[in-house]
Order: structure tokens, then C-alpha cells, then sequence
């Protein structure tokens, strides 16, 4: 049953770009941010928090083009309690079609302690920031920082004050995951019953999965009342990730029989465009995870693949081509032309420029050179790499290495830096560490490996490697994959990749602090 009474209009809050990109080692570049904001206006998202304008000039720049472009969603921009955040995020935000101002502070006494606020101060902080940004804007949102360890009376008190200020959202954020899903519903159903003015205003949750809860809790504060939840693609976020975008809208859709509630995104876009977070932010979505892994419709049991075969809702509550994933599989060649690429890349969520096709038809030629069949995943590890290891600074130009149990593990690298060929050779306890080695010689820095992990892709001897890397360096962290039929060619383009996000990261760093002196 599909309810169509507006009141039981659910609003999608994608933070991606903002909370999601805070995830250490997800660091997009300007052009994924402004692909990405593409794919969620495209697909029904409500609003867009596009960024926190303040942070940086980067971050400026994308939410101010985000907000340019932006045909239809509501772009955001978040900012501290403080007259210079709102101004900034004013600035970025103003030219959208409809723009908001996202403004917080911390109500908890951990936070209240941190700003050096008593409850009174804060009270008139949130007064003064919340009444200047809706001076600037018409659609402001305000929320209390972990609100879910904040006092009851005391956040009674400040959303009374925010709403007096004229805020027209106040989200209730459980910033560390602390909450359960009764008590989510019950803060909800509180405040509605108890804030002077709350049926004037939106009422929104904002979950943290450090318990593993986050979609439970924001379905119970739906029940409860509120009617925007603010979420992520893939779950994407700092700690254990968000509350999950596909999660919510399916958990709707499926369960619309006990749920009678429903949102404006088109289901069928979800797999597009989980790929494509995976792709930019380099972080490979869990086999098993809901909706969005790579088992999500896979059946293995006997007793399943029984069922499966007699009657597929037998052991599948949705169908795959529900949420985008269709079944075509090996359809790609060496004989395969610029404009079937073109189309099979637009299939997975991929929109390519004649430019950006040029580069990559290339590559798919060299990778079907080397592969007698080309998968799906294939050509999505193919754009992962091209747009995750493919830019910056440094690039891979030749590598050879020597390996066995004999020889000296060697390897001979020649990276081109800044437009200059540079060659060394080095030797390292394996192949993958002398080509680490290597690059550490010719890109002198002081990171870190935090993290190596290596996966095929499809099937056979032939088979592609995807190679994740992160490196960690005075508390910036950047990550990166490539993929390649030779793994240890994957292996060195990721962490040439992750190399460069470290390098653009520390550009950032010295902007921040350049404009905040």
C-alpha cells in the first residue's frame, strides 16, 4: 500500500559530500563532488548538504558550484554557531534554487564544556546565530549536537529557542551512535509534543552506526514524527558510517505495509550511484551489505537456489532491477566499438564527456587485450581506477620487478612528478614493498601504510586485482585504488593515488589555515 497524502512525505537529507566525506581517507575532488550532487539531484534526493563552505576554500568552491547547478534538490551548507560560518555558507549556497543554511552547536555537557558555554550563554548563541542566518536565508536548519546525550529539559529549551529564532528544521542528530530506537522515537515524540511551535517545523534524525543501529533508529524517529532523515550513500561516514540512504528508501518501500510513509528518489538509480561513491571515495562497499553489497541478490544454499529457481520471492523481498542492478554480465570485447562502451558505462552510472571516453575507451582496449571476457565489474574497477589513481601530480609511467625465492626482490620504477620523468631502482622484502620503497625514494614523505588490502575482481587466472592503500600522515589520512591484471601495477597506481590525495589534502590544510589567519 502507497500512502500519497502529503504529510506522509518522508524528505531525504543526503549528506555524502559533507558527513560522508569526513570519513577518514574519503576525499573527493572538486569534479566527483559535482558528479556526484548530479546523480542525487537526478535521482529524488530532497536536499543536498553539499558541504561546510568555511573549511576550507575547496570545500568553498564545491558547494558554491553544487549550488549552481542543482536543478531540483535543495543545496546545503553547513556552519558552526558563529556569524563568520553563516555568512560563509550564505556566500557559497545563495545563487542554489533553493538554498538552506545548516547551523549547529554542541548542547551536551561534554560539548558545552568543550565550548566553554554554560546553558545560559548557549541559549543566547543559538538565538543570535539561528536569527542571523534566517536574516540571510528563508530555509534555515538547526541542530544540537549530540542531542541524544543532551539533557531532556535543556534540549526542550533549545529547540523552543530555535524555532523562536526562526529555524525551519531542527534535527536531532545522534552524533556518536549512542542512541536505540525506542528511545530515538521517544525523544521525537517528546519534543513534537512538548516544544512550543514544533508543528510549525521539520522535524528530522540524524544517525550515527557505531552500535549498528543507525537505520533502525531513524525509522523509529520516522514513526515517531519525523519526516526528514539525513543520510548517506553506502553509509558513508566518520567512525562506523551513517545512517544508509538505500537502507531507508527500500526499508520504505518494502515495508510500506506497517511503514505507510514514502520518499521522492527513484530506487532505480540506488546501484548507480553506490558504485560510484565506492569508485571516488575509495571505499569498497562490503560484500554483505544490504541492498548495495555484491551477495545482496546472490543465493549459494541448495535449499535457496531451489526456492529461487521455483518462485523468486521465495528468498528475495525485492528484485534486483528494483534498486538498478540488472543481470547482463559479459557483453564486452576487444571488438566492442566507442559507442557500446559508451552505453554500457551509462547502464553502470557512469556519464562520460568525449573527452573523459577518449581516455577510457584506451584503457578498455588495453584491458581487453589481456582479458578474453570483459565483466561489469570489470569496467567498473576500470573507471574506479581511472578516476581514483588516474590524476595528480604523480603518475606511473614504467615499472619492472624482479621476484622469487631466489632472485633479489627488485623493482625499477620511473614515475613522472610534475611533468619530469624520474627513475629509481630499489629492493624490498617482496615486490610490492620494493615498488613501495621505490616510490617513497623518488616522492620523499613521511605517511604511513595504514592499510593494504588486495581483491580480484572477477573469476579466472586473468582476472583483474583491485588494490586499496591508505596512507596516514600527521593526521591526514588519503586513500585510493587501482586495479590492474597485474596486481603489483595495481599495487603501486594506488598508492601513487593515495600519494596525491595526501598531496591535495595538505594544499587544503595550508588554505584552511591561511584564511582563518
Amino acid at each position: 500500500m502507497t500512502q500519497s497524502t502529503e504529510q506522509d512525505r518522508v524528505l531525504i537529507f543526503d549528506t555524502t559530500l559533507r558527513d560522508g566525506e569526513q570519513s577518514p581517507g574519503a576525499t573527493m575532488t572538486l569534479e566527483e563532488k559535482l558528479e556526484i550532487a548530479r546523480m542525487l539531484d537526478e535521482m529524488g534526493v530532497d536536499i543536498i548538504e553539499a558541504g561546510f563552505p568555511i573549511a576550507s576554500e575547496g570545500d568553498f568552491e564545491a558547494v558554491s558550484r553544487i549550488a549552481r547547478q542543482t536543478r531540483n534538490a535543495v543545496v546545503c551548507g553547513l556552519a558552526r554557531a558563529n556569524p563568520a560560518d553563516i555568512d560563509r555558507a550564505w556566500e557559497a549556497v545563495q545563487h542554489a534554487q533553493r538554498p538552506r543554511i545548516h547551523t549547529f552547536i554542541g548542547t551536551s555537557p561534554t560539548h558545552r564544556e568543550i565550548t566553554q558555554l554554560d546553558m545560559d550563554r548557549m541559549a543566547e548563541r543559538i538565538y543570535e546565530t539561528v536569527s542571523h542566518a534566517r536574516n540571510l536565508c528563508d530555509n534555515v536548519q538547526w541542530s544540537p549536537m549530540d542531542a541524544t546525550r543532551t539533557e531532556t529539559d535543556y534540549l526542550l529549551r533549545v529547540c523552543e529557542i530555535a524555532i523562536a529564532a526562526g529555524a525551519t528544521t531542527i534535527n536531532i542528530p545522534d552524533t556518536v551512535g549512542y542512541t536505540a530506537p525506542r528511545e530515538s522515537a521517544d525523544i521525537i515524540r517528546m519534543l513534537r509534543d512538548k516544544v512550543p511551535g514544533a508543528q510549525d517545523v521539520i522535524w528530522a534524525t540524524h544517525c550515527h552506526n557505531d552500535l549498528g543501529m543507525a537505520t533502525a533508529n531513524s525509522l523509529a524517529a520516522v514513526e515517531a514524527g519525523a519526516r526528514q532523515v539525513e543520510c548517506t550513500i553506502n553509509g558513508l561516514g566518520e567512525r562506523a558510517g551513517n545512517t544508509a540512504l538505500e537502507e531507508v528508501v527500500m526499508a520504505l518501500r518494502v515495508r510500506n505495509d506497517i511503514m505507510p510513509y514514502r520518499t521522492g528518489v527513484d530506487s532505480r538509480k540506488i546501484m548507480q550511484i553506490s558504485r560510484r561513491v565506492a569508485a571516488v571515495s575509495g571505499f569498497q562497499v562490503q560484500y554483505n551489505k544490504a541492498i548495495v553489497g555484491k551477495n545482496a541478490f546472490a543465493h549459494e544454499s541448495g535449499i535457496h537456489q531451489d526456492g529461487m529457481l521455483k518462485n523468486a520471492e521465495t528468498f528475495e523481498i525485492m528484485r534486483p532491477e528494483d534498486v538498478g542492478l540488472t543481470e547482463t554480465n559479459l557483453v564486452m570485447g576487444k571488438h566492442s566499438g566507442r559507442a557500446a562502451l559508451r552505453a554500457k558505462l551509462k547502464d553502470l552510472g557512469f556519464e562520460l564527456g568525449d573527452n573523459q571516453l577518449k581516455d577510457v575507451f584506451v584503457r578498455f582496449k588495453a584491458l581487453a587485450d589481456r582479458k578474453k571476457e570483459v565483466y561489469d565489474d570489470d569496467l567498473i574497477a576500470l573507471m574506479a581506477d581511472s578516476t581514483s589513481a588516474g590524476e595528480g601530480l604523480v603518475q606511473v609511467k614504467f615499472l619492472r620487478v624482479i621476484c622469487g625465492t631466489e632472485a633479489p626482490q627488485s623493482a625499477d620504477l620511473t614515475l613522472t612528478i610534475d611533468g619530469e620523468d624520474r627513475q629509481v631502482t630499489t629492493q624490498g622484502d617482496g615486490p610490492i614493498d620494493a615498488v613501495f620503497n621505490a616510490i617513497r625514494k623518488l616522492v620523499p614523505h613521511e605517511a604511513r601504510l595504514a592499510l593494504y588490502q588486495v581483491h580480484a575482481v572477477t573469476e579466472g587466472t586473468d582476472a583483474q586485482a583491485t588494490v586499496s592503500v591508505r596512507l596516514e600522515e600527521d593526521g591526514r589520512i588519503s586513500s585510493a585504488q587501482a586495479s590492474d591484471t597485474d596486481t603489483v601495477v595495481a599495487s603501486a597506481k594506488a598508492y601513487v593515488g593515495a600519494l596525491n590525495r595526501l598531496i591535495v589534502k595538505h594544499k587544503r590544510t595550508t588554505e584552511a589555515t591561511l584564511y582563518s589567519a
